[in-house]
């Protein structure tokens, strides 16, 4: 009895976490973030946007407005679209996303689109394609250079996560963003954090560094 108290407590003690080297983990659903140009094609060039509600990371926000994605094999209505506009329209979906459209996107940093997966998009009636737009979106952390210094990690640097849930899993290969721009905060897709049995107000500690990507 006295042995398996011990072992209990030395469990518990063994289990604790320093908060303040732990990172927010948040799952983010498919996603949107259109051109100017085609917001003006599918919406208007007199329509204005209606902003629903901002985002976790400064400057970013969701519209009230929805798309559909339309693909060789299938259709996912009700598409969330991200602000503010790009120069580029970028569509980020997750994999079993992808196999309901019938397409076939890389996993990629956000912004590197070349030779990535095509696809339709509609809104109301009007249809437009969006060729190398479309990716899986590499799961990565948003950090500032004073986050950085704490964790002793760098820009572009691939580290390993434990995330803690009732379903603990390591993810490998998560990219760092380190940016005076952003708010600390691990972003993983819905596939993943199904996975991790994602809920909110989870957390992850890194527990291995790697090298950086550059």
């Amino acid at each position: 009895m006295e042995e398996a108290l011990i072992k209990e407590i030395v469990k518990r003690v063994m289990d604790r976490v320093d908060y303040n080297m732990t990172i927010p983990i948040e799952a983010s659903a498919r996603h949107v973030h259109l051109s100017q140009n085609h917001m003006e094609k599918l919406f208007g060039k007199e329509y204005k946007m209606s902003k629903k509600k901002d985002l976790s990371q400064p400057g970013q926000f969701q519209y009230k407005e929805r798309v559909t994605l339309i693909g060789p094999k299938g259709v996912i209505k009700g598409v969330a679209i991200l602000g503010p506009a790009r120069e580029k329209t970028q569509v980020e979906i997750s994999k079993t996303d992808a196999r309901i459209l019938g397409i076939d996107p890389p996993i990629r940093e956000s912004g590197k689109l070349k030779d990535s997966d095509s696809l339709f998009i509609m809104a109301g009636k009007v249809v437009i394609e969006a060729k190398e737009s479309v990716i899986i979106a590499k799961r990565h952390i948003h950090m500032t250079p004073r986050d950085a210094e704490k964790f002793a990690i760098t820009d572009k640097q691939l580290v390993k996560i434990r995330v803690k849930s009732e379903r603990p899993i390591v993810f490998e290969d998560v990219l760092v963003r380190v940016s005076s721009r952003y708010k600390l905060s691990m972003h993983i897709d819905f596939d993943e954090a199904n996975a991790a049995d994602y809920k909110e107000g989870i957390f992850g500690e890194i527990i291995l560094q790697s090298i950086s990507m550059d």
